[in-house]
């Protein structure tokens, strides 16, 4: 069983160091040498570093492929406007509404998508509010509402989510990384004329719940929302049985942070994302609605290679449980973890471009300084469908939108992309865009701790750092776009915003993919 939070917690590494201690004292040699093998092992994946990218996709007609390394924006391409064109393999836009940029994740439910809002940003313009769009006609997607309670007003960040079995719409209010209180639930049935629920507890500016909130996502069943507020990991179940009164019915301390997290199909495992690894908790006394519940901590994984872990997308192959985790931070790209032993998990697969790769650094470097924090990273991704998945779409920052066949677990390989025409010198055209209020700043900071290890390993070359985009380090251009949000699967569409070209319908080429007749696109959150 697991300890319930309240507990003095030690890393894995430190529980099975004590354990060695007494099994060497206890039992037979050959008992202490396999345990000694255990633990090895778990420090040598705490240390892993994926070094080898997936397979290229082999672009087909009318494409308008990188010129360099799968993923990378060259200095050349910033310098000269070549970037402005976007570039594109076995996949196309097919429609679009820029608006005035997207938040930092939006939603969508049916034929209807929710643009995310980035406060203060947002402010700027007459429709503060999340803007609901109708995307019946993917060529030419057109407003409908904008949702302008507190929440919705305040910078909905990463909290923005759908329920498509209640057909409820749930966002809270983040003004600056962290925010506090606002909650609106929407129903959705008429998915272009949302319906607030609760114009009370939660949307009401007098009646604040008692959450922090940064990131959020449901329960499968639509039940319970779970608002995660990052530091110092404060996490809260809030429930919406009666989503007209929402109600807070567990919350802790999970640890240092609480980023995202996936939550498995029967609700009673939360596989929450920590600074750079994966906790994962037992909320089976929430899902039940326990009086005084308990949430037990079940098992927790670390890694070094990236960091600020996003999200997490369970699926299973052949039944057996895994969940896709994206790291924000740094290099790591996605990682495909084996999660059948709660208390064991498993990192059985990596998802990395080749600018990813420690020896590519120094040339991420030298191309994105200039283009403010991020550069090259994974964000958010959605798999199209829970079980026996054949597709893996992913939002990968300046890297744009990459879809990998991920049918073979062990031969995972990409095979389209769409990276999104810079929208290079309108910074004031896109106020809602949190890329282009965070261009002030221009140097690629959540890669540094990478770039620092490739340093130590030997793997970091100061001259490939150099380019004609050095010294810009503040003031960026937007030479690139952010692709923070998940692309949700529409049959061979994707919709998905990206922060300053706003709500885009993207086709994936047949020639390529092939949806299977049960899709269900899923973000695991």
């Amino acid at each position: 069983m697991g300890r319930p939070f309240g507990q003095v917690y030690r890393a894995r590494s430190l529980a099975l160091g004590a354990v060695a201690v007494v099994a060497a004292i206890m039992v037979p040699g050959s008992a202490a040498a396999d345990l000694r093998s255990d633990i090895q092992n778990e420090v040598r994946e705490f240390l892993d570093i994926g070094r080898t990218a997936v397979p290229r996709a082999e672009c087909g007609p009318g494409s308008m492929p990188e010129p360099g390394l799968q993923g990378d924006v060259p200095a050349a391409d910033r310098d000269s406007g070549r970037s402005t064109q976007g570039y594109r393999c076995n996949m196309s836009m097919i429609g679009q509404f820029a608006g005035r940029g997207a938040g930092i994740t939006s939603t969508s439910f049916e034929h209807c998508s929710y643009m995310g809002t980035f406060f203060p940003g947002n402010l700027l313009h007459q429709n503060g509010g999340v803007q609901v769009l109708d995307v019946s006609d993917p060529a030419n997607p057109r407003p409908t509402a904008t949702l302008n309670e507190p929440a919705m007003v305040a910078g909905t960040w990463e909290s923005l989510k759908v329920n498509p079995q209640r057909k409820l719409l749930v966002g809270t209010g983040v003004p600056m990384l962290v925010g506090a209180g606002y909650l609106s639930v929407y129903d959705i049935s008429d998915c272009a004329h949302p319906r607030l629920l609760n114009p009370g507890p939660g949307a009401n500016l007098g009646m604040p719940l008692p959450i922090t909130t940064h990131e959020g996502g449901f329960s499968p069943d639509g039940n319970t929302y779970w608002a995660s507020g990052i530091t110092p990991g404060f996490l809260s179940a809030v429930d919406l049985s009666d989503p007209t009164n929402p109600r807070v019915v567990w919350q802790g301390l999970t640890g240092i942070t609480a980023h995202g997290f996936g939550v498995s199909p029967d609700g009673n495992r939360v596989y929450l994302s920590a600074l750079s690894g994966v906790t994962v908790l037992d909320v089976s006394a929430v899902q039940r609605r326990d009086p005084n519940p308990q949430v037990q901590h079940i098992g927790r994984m670390f890694w070094s290679d990236g960091w600020a872990t996003q999200h997490s997308i369970p699926v299973t192959y052949d039944g057996k449980p895994y969940i896709y985790t994206v790291d924000e931070g740094g290099s790591g790209g996605v990682k495909l973890i084996d999660v059948s032993d709660d208390a064991d998990p498993r990192v059985v697969a990596k998802v990395k471009l080749e600018i990813n790769l420690p020896q590519n650094l120094d040339s991420s470097i030298a191309s994105s300084m200039g283009g403010s924090i991020f550069a090259y990273e994974s964000h958010y991704c959605a798999a199209d469908r829970p079980v026996n998945p054949t597709a893996l779409a992913c939002g990968w920052i300046s890297s744009g939108i990459r879809v990998f066949d991920i049918r073979d677990p062990g031969a995972i390989r990409e095979i389209a992309y769409f990276n999104p025409p810079a929208r290079t010198g309108r910074n004031l055209d896109m106020v809602n865009s949190p890329h282009a209020l965070a261009s002030l700043l221009g140097i690629p900071a959540m890669t540094a701790p990478s770039a620092a290890r490739a340093v130590l390993e030997g793997q970091f070359d100061p001259s490939q750092a150099l380019s004609s985009r050095t010294g810009k380090l503040a003031l960026g251009d937007v030479s690139t776009d952010w692709c923070l949000s998940p692309p949700e699967w529409r049959g061979n569409d994707l919709h998905v915003t990206c922060s300053d070209n706003g709500f885009m319908v993207l086709h994936v080429d047949e020639s390529v993919y092939s949806p299977p007749a049960d899709q269900q696109s899923v973000v695991g959150s």
